[in-house]
């Protein structure tokens, strides 16, 4: 699923570095393309550069030279995720037109459509193929009246046009080329498609991946991404009420969160459950909109590395939790030490994976 702000030289790619920026690591991937596999070459997490309020072109081009050097990197091409504090995904009906044209008029009436007004802002478009449910009922006539009424069903991307232009100008400014600029919240689900293809296809699946400071959560209804939300809770808040809640430094936190031992289980329980109970509220609805059950909760971010957190939000959703891999589908061409660390550290890459593959 492509909604890129920025789009480079569509097809003439063949590998490329994804960079997921995240708020204390960045997580960026090296993947290779061949035929109709994939290939995952190296990765590499970085502690993500500090600034105030905006991250300067300076500064972000100097952290992708990190990146870059990190990764070995033996290609320019570069795909860049954006974090959902900084990008809207919206489900939206617009006329049927160009993708261009709708682009514009969201430019010019974004509170029209988005129901919010998103002056200085770019988007992207990308039309939701229709459901097939037969012919219609009632013959030509019919057919032509709802032929004259037609809407395009759209998933619509947003973002701060100074935002895009500074990342593109220190992209360009470091010698990357800016194959692409997507919002992060789409990796999990484009990576998902790829690793776990029947359940995306045929069933109806929550992906809720925990962040630093939010926790996205989509759910896919066969193939259709059909609710996205983001959630003002992530790892942080998770790791600084333990340090509080035990008096012991964020480090020791962070590294109990992972590990649990079980004399602190109650503390992490409480932080957890205004997670699941968010979670839970987004879930009930669309359950209630759709009549449909999410039958699965796939969990992924650094906090998905702890057993304890997955099966405490599986208590609170009810519904069976799991966390995934969105490695599994590459074939692995990692140096030693990255091969055998791969799996700790997989649930992490989920965001700098899915914008690789929606980009190659």
């Amino acid at each position: 699923m492509a909604l890129p702000f920025l789009n480079g030289s569509a097809g003439k790619r063949d590998q490329l570095l994804s960079v997921d920026l995240g708020g204390r690591t960045t997580k960026a991937v090296h993947v290779q393309r061949k035929g109709d596999r994939y290939v995952l070459c190296g990765y590499a997490l970085l502690d993500a550069p500090i600034y105030e309020k905006s991250l300067s072109a300076d500064l972000l081009g100097e952290h992708l030279k990190s990146v870059s050097q990190a990764l070995n990197g033996k290609t320019k091409s570069l795909s860049l995720a954006i974090g959902v504090s900084d990008s809207i995904v919206r489900h939206a009906e617009l006329p049927q037109m160009p993708v261009g044209d709708m682009r514009q008029i969201l430019k010019n009436n974004s509170k029209n459509y988005l129901q919010q007004d998103l002056p200085g802002h770019v988007f992207d478009c990308f039309i939701i193929p229709p459901r097939d449910e037969g012919p219609p009922k009632g013959g030509a006539a019919e057919k032509t009246k709802i032929g004259a009424n037609l809407k395009s069903r759209v998933l619509v991307a947003g973002a701060r046009r100074q935002l895009i232009d500074e990342m593109q100008n220190a992209i360009k400014n470091t010698g990357f080329l800016a194959e692409q600029i997507v919002p992060g919240l789409l990796g999990p689900v484009n990576a998902f498609e790829l690793a776990m293809p029947e359940i995306f296809a045929r069933e109806v699946v929550a992906l809720v991946d925990i962040g630093f400071k939010n926790t996205s959560i989509c759910i896919v209804q066969k193939g259709d991404l059909v609710l996205s939300r983001v959630v003002a809770i992530g790892g942080d808040r998770l790791t600084n009420g333990l340090a509080e809640s035990l008096g012991i430094s964020y480090a020791e936190a962070e590294g109990i969160k992972v590990g649990m031992p079980t004399e602190v289980q109650s503390n992490l329980e409480a932080l957890v459950l205004p997670l699941g109970r968010e979670l839970r509220a987004s879930i009930d609805f669309f359950e209630h909109q759709q009549d449909q059950t999410v039958s699965q909760v796939f969990i992924s971010g650094g906090s998905a590395r702890s057993e304890f957190i997955v099966q405490t939000l599986q208590t609170e959703l009810i519904a069976e939790c799991k966390a995934w891999n969105p490695v599994g589908f590459l074939e692995l061409a990692l140096p030693p030490q990255q091969a055998a660390e791969v799996e700790h550290v997989a649930p992490q890459l989920a965001v700098a994976i899915g914008a690789a593959t929606g980009a190659l």
